[in-house]
């Protein structure tokens, strides 16, 4: 069980100079996702956090005091306050009238997602603008990593352009072991939530009837080191030769949906493949990819990968 007060007194730590909020309330809210929601804590340590950035009146002159400038690739923690430049890369259609916008971000070093809530009323960014961003929030789900606008965010254009770099990664090796949570799988489908199910519960929302998708979270290793690496349903669909509606119709004849994830590792292990794509947090995304072929010693690399 985890010490709710402890956690309470962290959270309240980071906003008490700014506001009259208390531990107690913050420990109320924690025991409802935790043990109402059946929330582990770390999420419901990052909702809570997140709720208070855009909720409580904060005073803009001390975190402006505060905040470190940062460049985009810099960003490998959740629940900071950083200043960032940035590039408008792409704005795509909000999920949820609770999202004022949504899109991605770039600067020399990298893109990254952003979101700005739609209550926060703040001026709206436009495609192929540079922006001065002030008091963002950084964001974390899954290895990848984002900012959030909320009500104290300060946007100012800038007189700059900004050559966006793509931080794109190749790698080429053996796709060496498949991990949990590849197959056939079920999201969430609140709002701007995209959270994996566990036992039909989103981490953040509860209990809700789950979108099926497909994926691969696959290792491969390059005879150096290894490197983990996501396939999203289009990837994965290529990948192993399988739709989505076929995954769905072998789950339902076999009553399992683990049938699914059995049946693409029979078909991936041990292949030899050249990936690309952008590194987020400790995944490589695959936007492309080649396969190269089976090793000839292919069981020998599956059998080291195992014993690491």
């Amino acid at each position: 069980m985890p010490d709710l007060r402890s956690h309470a007194e962290d959270i309240h730590d980071q906003f008490a100079d700014q506001t009259d909020l208390t531990v107690d309330e913050v420990e109320d809210r924690l025991d409802t996702l935790v043990n109402d929601y059946q929330v582990p804590i770390d999420e419901a340590r990052r909702s809570v956090t997140s709720t208070y950035y855009d909720e409580v009146e904060v005073d803009q002159d001390s975190l402006d005091d505060a905040n470190e400038h940062r460049e985009l690739d810099s960003i490998q923690t959740a629940e900071e306050w950083i200043d960032i430049t940035a590039k408008v890369v792409e704005l795509w259609e909000p999920r949820s009238d609770a999202i004022g916008q949504v899109g991605l971000l770039g600067d020399a070093s990298g893109r990254i997602k952003f979101t700005a809530w739609a209550k926060s009323d703040l001026d709206t960014l436009e495609e192929g603008e540079v922006y001065h961003l002030g008091n963002v929030v950084t964001d974390e789900y899954e290895g990848q990593f984002s900012v959030k606008l909320n009500r104290t965010t300060t946007i100012e254009q800038a007189d700059e352009e900004i050559e966006v770099g793509d931080n794109t990664t190749e790698i080429e090796g053996a796709l060496v072991d498949m991990q949990s949570g590849s197959g056939l799988i079920k999201r969430c489908p609140d709002d701007d939530c995209t959270r994996v199910l566990q036992n039909g519960r989103c981490s953040e929302h509860g209990e809700v009837e789950g979108e099926f998708d497909l994926r691969v979270k696959g290792v491969i290793d390059d005879g150096r080191e290894v490197h983990e690496t996501i396939f999203n349903q289009e990837m994965t669909e290529e990948l192993a030769g399988i739709s989505l509606d076929e995954a769905k119709e072998r789950a339902m004849d076999a009553l399992d949906t683990s049938v699914v994830a059995d049946d693409i590792s029979e078909t991936i292990l041990g292949k030899y493949y050249r990936i690309e794509g952008p590194t987020l947090g400790r995944y490589v995304l695959a936007n492309e990819f080649e396969q190269l072929g089976a090793r000839s010693d292919a069981e020998n690399v599956l059998i080291t990968a195992r014993s690491l």
